[in-house]
């Protein structure tokens, strides 16, 4: 990652945020309705409720336009309490004008999946669907007929599949699911959660993530790096993740998402982006503009968007 030269001379700061940003993982919740369980292991300063007002400004600052709420507990009541904070968001006057949601859906019922899916208000502003498969008491979730059957009605609807926290138990999974789930698009959460500061863990951890990357309809989120392994601690070993992904990937199939409010410092956006943004400021502005929002504009789309 060497330094741009191409780099204008309107950009402010060595973050790139004059180029516009799609914040491609953002958790919000409301701990009022229950639910959310693992969050009783969570630091405590996190276990509060996450909401669009506490970090909007910030997300102004960084250049944000559009932001993908993504899912943070198995149920369907999260999936609507998102849809209605991004409807809230859009109608904001604001710099971000779109917020969709990486929904949870009940992918073991293929049945109820597609009748979600076919009804307009239940199915509204969903780009995707998740499953805290690494909570999933069966570690072979993916692999059941059922979720599998689930998948190729997300796949016929151009939705994507999203995979949190999958190293070490989920990430070969996840290859197998893109490639045995024609025209499904997996995004790898957190580039999978590499063992930032183990370094037999990151050798293991890199031979999987250039299996996954390896197959053509797969994508990866530069995202919750600041809490994966030793996290910033190591700025050697940041640069070692990223490198790696843009090598396996390329700019064109990595995206940008901040994972508010989880960071060093819960609720901090900065203290969780700025070092990863700082990075990525080395890359010429074409190959930045993808990973902030160029991806994310192909990746998730709602049904019926032309790419």
């Amino acid at each position: 990652m060497a330094e741009s030269t191409g780099r204008t001379s309107g950009e402010a700061d060595p973050a790139g945020r004059a180029l516009p940003v799609t914040d491609a993982h953002l958790h919000l919740w409301d701990l009022g309705g229950g639910g959310y369980a693992w969050l009783s292991g969570a630091p405590e300063r996190l276990r509060h409720d996450a909401r669009w007002e506490d970090t909007a400004d910030v997300h102004a600052e960084l250049g944000v336009r559009r932001v993908i709420l993504v899912q943070a507990d198995d149920t369907l009541a999260d999936t609507c309490a998102l849809q209605e904070r991004a409807a809230g968001i859009e109608a904001e006057p604001s710099p971000v004008d779109r917020a969709d949601v990486v929904a949870w859906l009940p992918l073991d019922d293929p049945d109820a999946t597609v009748e979600i899916l076919q009804d307009p208000a239940r199915s509204r502003r969903v780009v995707g669907a998740r499953h805290l498969v690494h909570d999933d008491p069966d570690p072979g979730f993916l692999d059941r007929p059922t979720v599998r059957a689930s998948l190729s009605v997300l796949a016929e609807r151009g939705l994507a599949l999203d995979v949190p926290d999958a190293f070490p138990r989920h990430l070969a999974q996840a290859a197998r699911v893109a490639e045995d789930v024609e025209d499904l698009t997996v995004v790898l959460d957190h580039l999978g959660k590499p063992p930032l500061g183990d370094e037999p863990g990151m050798d293991r951890w890199e031979g999987q993530l250039r299996a996954f990357a390896a197959r053509p309809r797969t994508v990866a989120k530069l995202s919750g790096l600041s809490t994966s392994g030793t996290g910033y601690q190591d700025a050697a070993e940041l640069r070692r993740a990223v490198e790696l992904a843009l090598e396996a990937f390329g700019p064109h199939r990595l995206l940008f998402g901040s994972d508010w409010p989880i960071a060093p410092r819960p609720f901090d956006l900065r203290s969780g982006t700025d070092a990863l943004l700082t990075l990525l400021a080395e890359l010429p502005d074409s190959e930045r503009a993808q990973i902030l929002s160029g991806t994310a504009e192909r990746i998730y789309r709602r049904p019926g968007e032309v790419a």
